[in-house]
């Protein structure tokens, strides 16, 4: 029952934390004659990201070899996670470099 709580709390703070930064950026944007227009630079440290998602993935070996399999998996899972947001870090990083994606 209580995993089921805390993974219902989990969601909604992520449902949450979506749709407060969907918010598109040319809406709070003044409309005037003069109205500055800002690219956004995206950035992020791979080489830091790749060092964790490796560290994760040792870990979750040595715990596998000790026989720790679900504290093995949650690891695993990690490194995923880390692994995912690291290749949305590069398409972000090479579709921002183009005027016209697609």
């Amino acid at each position: 029952m209580t995993n089921r709580i805390s993974a219902l709390a989990v969601s909604v703070a992520i449902a949450g934390g979506l749709l407060v930064t969907s918010a598109p950026a040319h809406a709070t944007m003044p409309a005037g004659r003069h109205a500055v227009v800002a690219k956004a630079s995206i950035t992020c440290n791979k080489t830091e990201l790749r060092r964790q998602i490796a560290a994760l993935k040792d870990k979750a070996a040595k715990l596998k070899q000790l026989g720790e399999t679900e504290a093995a998996r949650r690891a695993l899972a990690d490194a995923n996670a880390l692994q995912r947001k690291l290749d949305a870090c590069i398409k972000a990083e090479n579709d921002q470099s183009k005027p016209f994606p697609g």
